[in-house]
């Protein structure tokens, strides 16, 4: 998204993760996606990196405001939170706890989120920022673990605000195969 954002032409290449592609291993050793390979042949290979890159080029809109605060929400978002939804979506793989367990363990971070656009429309303000940006798959990607109980869950402002994005042009225009 936020390459698009900030009008970076790019070429998406599919992988699957099960039969990496060589060229993938020939730009990035760590053999992980995403990765951006830039004209002058370096390569950033972490989400993050991209889309502060992508933002340092072009941010029209400030997504880069409230940085230090949008930075807290991502590595919270980076770290407990992933490790809750990987075991949440693959409960199977990871049998010390219940699915409803790490479900309860990741809601920590929903309701975090809550009381955040409790106040205001975006996770920093009144005006969508990169936290929003970088937590929007992840929180997405929860959701449909279980849409039922989501639509459900009291967290009526995280469903908005999801909704916001999913259904905003910027997210149907990077989705498309």
């Amino acid at each position: 998204m936020a390459l698009k954002y900030a009008g970076i032409s790019v070429e998406i290449r599919e992988v699957s993760l099960r039969e990496k592609p060589a060229h993938l291993f020939q730009i990035s050793s760590k053999g992980t996606v995403p990765v951006l390979q830039l004209d002058d042949g370096s390569v950033l290979d972490q989400s993050l990196d991209i889309m502060r890159y992508a933002l340092s080029l072009q941010d029209k809109d400030g997504w880069l405001n409230h940085l230090d605060a949008s930075l807290l929400l991502i590595q919270t978002n980076d770290t407990e939170f992933k490790r809750a939804l990987d075991c949440y979506k693959y409960p199977e793989r990871n049998l010390q706890k219940s699915q409803l367990e790490y479900r309860a363990d990741g809601e920590i971070f929903l309701k975090q989120l809550e009381s955040l656009l409790v106040k205001s429309n975006f996770l920093n303000g009144e005006k969508m920022t990169l936290a929003d940006i970088a937590t929007f798959p992840f929180i997405r990607q929860f959701a449909a673990v279980d849409s039922t109980w989501f639509e459900s869950a009291a967290y009526p402002k995280l469903r908005v605000w999801l909704q916001h994005l999913v259904s905003s042009e910027l997210f149907i225009s990077i989705m498309q195969k």
